[in-house]
């Protein structure tokens, strides 16, 4: 061996170990595993710091080095929990009393497992962590993959609060985003007794990590005259608006904002158009490529109902048009074979919203599985919790980010809130009559237009409706009730 390589050997022997067959550094909460790289991965490091008896913060990286930041979700840990380290082969495992880490240095596949070596959670043999470079406005990062093994009987619940009507999140696909009634948490609790945290602020998907296709991507379309390229759309106006019907073709589905910009890609809604109390129908037949099951999201507001193949696949759904929601639903279709597609739609709103998209089959073994995909992020972080039950999983999430305080007794009655109150005299007029027919109410909301006009956002009351707000809130505190005031920043 040369002067060259021995140097080499005795810088890698101080940080990794390399020459002695230790591939790892133990740190003072955990160790860090350099991957060989075999096989195309392209994770290069692995890290687990030990956070309690069954917590442990699992971090990979394509770098050289691990880009660490202050978690926004995470809150200190203040205990040091003992643990050991050890390596048989390419297995380093961490150990703490109550549950087992490992990471293979050839792959950086990970798992875990009970103090006893039952099987907690598995990532994908192999690794289960993709890395793929982006960059945005000159900041570099990656979008990250993480796919756990699941079993057949697996449940997942949590992911925070959606309107989707799921509540197994098992072969389902959800996106994590933060929206008005849309309250995204990356974290799910399973069945089996364990939790799942993903430490990531970018667009995250559970699931599935592709987005939704525009159905033109997906299958060849067919207008009612049988045509192809495109659905035919039919507006139907009030007849109290004077408007004429208005037939076109529609290349896609997608009216989920006021305007496109980009018209190369999608059509918007035809303009001047009196959607308020028209009638809108979209039909045409739909040829899929291949066979399998095609996972649909309808995005709507006002009335509307989906027919697939002549039958009712989405009963009538409504939707208050200032604010849209997503349902989704699932078909299975065969390849090469068309079949009718028809949207009712009851726009129900001055503004209007209306959308439908698709996903492609996914092999239902891959489907299944626990999948994790953000659109950004400088490394992956996840924190696996274990527990003997989910009320002792949620136990370990709450020492991860912090234990709630519980909220005040008032906060836990009723509410009342209605679209807007226009005058103080008006609020006020609403807490008495409560209180007058002995309904039990803590607290009333002052939901939005109590600011001047086109003052939006403003903080300010409108002083000729809201002559004195002082004495408002005071008149509320005398009837035993508090006053929430909503910010429209």
């Amino acid at each position: 061996m040369n002067m060259k390589n021995i140097s080499y050997c005795l810088l890698a022997g101080l940080i990794f170990g390399s020459c002695s067959g230790k591939v790892y550094e133990q740190t003072d909460n955990g160790v860090i595993v350099k991957v060989q790289q075999k096989g195309g991965q392209d994770t290069r490091l692995v890290r687990f710091q030990v956070m309690g008896d069954k917590l442990i913060h699992v971090s990979a990286t394509p770098e050289s080095k691990f880009t660490d930041s202050k978690s926004l979700v995470v809150v200190p840990q203040e205990k040091q929990t003992p643990f050991t380290v050890s390596q048989q082969g390419d297995t380093i495992t961490v150990s703490t009393k109550e549950v087992k880490a490992f990471v293979l240095s050839s792959t950086g596949e990970v798992w875990f497992t009970d103090e006893n070596g039952k099987m907690i959670l598995q990532e994908n043999k192999g690794g289960g962590k993709t890395f793929t470079p982006i960059e945005v406005e000159g900041t570099k990062g990656y979008s990250i993959r993480q796919v756990f093994e699941s079993p057949d009987d697996e449940a997942f619940y949590g992911l925070g609060q959606h309107q989707a009507e799921e509540f197994n999140y098992k072969g389902k696909n959800e996106e994590l985003f933060q929206y008005n009634t849309k309250v995204s948490v990356p974290f799910i609790v399973s069945n089996k007794n364990y939790g799942v945290l993903l430490d990531s602020y970018s667009l995250c998907r559970f699931g599935n990590p592709n987005d939704y296709s525009q159905l033109g991507q997906v299958f060849k379309l067919y207008d009612k005259d049988g045509k192809e390229g495109a659905l035919t759309g039919t507006y139907v106006p009030d007849t109290k608006s004077g408007a004429e019907t208005i037939v076109r073709r529609e290349p896609s589905l997608y009216f989920e904002h006021l305007k496109r910009e980009d018209l190369s890609k999608v059509v918007n809604l035809p303009e001047n158009f009196p959607f308020m109390g028209a009638k809108v129908t979209y039909e045409g037949m739909i040829e899929p490529s291949e066979s399998g099951e095609f996972k649909f999201i309808l995005y709507y507001a006002g009335y509307t109902k989906v027919y697939i193949n002549n039958e009712l696949v989405v009963p009538e759904r409504w939707r208050t048009a200032w604010n849209p929601n997503s349902y989704k639903f699932a078909v299975n279709l065969e390849a090469g074979k068309k079949v009718p597609l028809k949207i009712e739609w009851e726009p129900d709103g001055a503004v209007s919203y209306s959308g439908l998209r698709v996903l492609s089959p996914v092999d239902p073994k891959e489907q299944g599985k626990q999948s994790w995909w953000s659109e950004m992020t400088k490394q992956l972080d996840y924190y696996f919790v274990a527990g003997d039950n989910m009320d002792d999983v949620i136990s370990g999430y709450r020492t991860l980010t912090g234990k709630a305080p519980i909220m005040p007794k008032w906060a836990m009655g009723f509410w009342q809130s209605r679209e807007k109150y226009n005058t103080s005299d008006e609020m006020l007029g609403a807490l008495k009559g409560f209180r007058d027919r002995q309904i039990p109410i803590d607290n009333i909301v002052l939901d939005w237009n109590h600011w001047p006009e086109d003052a939006w956002g403003s903080h300010e009351f409108d002083k000729n409706r809201f002559p004195d707000p002082q004495a408002m809130v005071d008149s509320i505190h005398a009837m035993h009730g508090r006053m929430m005031i909503s910010v429209w920043p």
